[in-house]
């Protein structure tokens, strides 16, 4: 695997998807699905489409999308995975925070990732051979050595459990953290992490395309990565730190 070929391949595919949401958005903000606590646009089928045409038309792997699932039965060891809006709530509702996301795995580990902040035009980029940057500039966790001190960023996927109970032992777990965000975007808080901005993210039964391109982000930026108990439905339990932070799995 070439990895500055298919890095350079990522950051081109999420910058030219990135063009294309800022340019179209009058065009292709019709809801096409919203149920629950659930939403998806045109944006985000319009946007992945285009992002695999891009990555097919250089890269022999396969593709796993947010919304059109593998791009053939057996995925094998290495391929793509792509988020063409995380955020799309916020997308929505014009809040800028959301991104395109794009990583590589192999042998179930995220080796590549690219995370694209098209509202400020801030590309995050970092891999198993390569530094993590933010527009071409190195990116490092924090060094923030206890959770008093620290900020967390959190979040509701769709499918949380919303009971009396569950809803107490977050509020337990909020307590013992200096700040606590929830932004809306999981890609967005990884790459907070990486670049200092938040120490820790965790979030529990997010999708791996929500994820992944930050987890390879933060582990190039010296913090440590945890995605684990991933189901059929490519749901992981994510911890991301920095260093010095215990990488709790609770």
């Amino acid at each position: 695997m070439n990895l500055d070929k298919e890095l350079n391949l990522a950051k081109i595919a999420a910058e030219e998807a990135g063009k294309f949401l800022v340019s179209e958005k009058e065009n292709i903000s019709a809801t096409i699905y919203s149920k629950d606590k659930d939403i998806k646009l045109q944006a985000d089928i319009q946007t992945e489409a285009l992002i695999k045409s891009i990555l097919d038309n250089d890269s022999s792997f396969p593709i796993l999308g947010e919304e059109s699932g593998s791009s053939i039965k057996e995925l094998g060891k290495t391929y793509w995975v792509v988020d063409p809006l995380d955020g799309t709530a916020n997308f929505a509702r014009n809040i800028p925070i959301s991104c395109v996301s794009i990583a590589l795995i192999e042998n179930n580990i995220p080796v590549l990732g690219v995370v694209y902040d098209f509202n400020h035009n801030d590309m995050y980029s970092g891999s198993k051979q390569h530094k993590a940057q933010l527009n071409g500039l190195e990116i490092q966790t924090s060094q923030i050595q206890e959770k008093s001190l620290a900020t967390i960023v959190t979040g509701l996927p769709a499918k949380t459990d919303f009971s009396d109970t569950a809803m107490q032992k977050m509020i337990n777990d909020f307590q013992s953290w200096k700040k606590v965000r929830m932004i809306g975007s999981a890609a967005m808080a990884s790459v907070y992490v990486a670049s200092g901005k938040a120490d820790f993210y965790k979030e529990f039964g997010i999708y791996l395309w929500d994820v992944a391109a930050g987890a390879a982000i933060v582990e190039a930026a010296g913090g440590k990565v945890s995605l684990l108990n991933q189901n059929d439905a490519y749901q992981v339990d994510a911890f991301f730190s920095n260093e010095f932070l215990d990488n709790e799995h609770s």
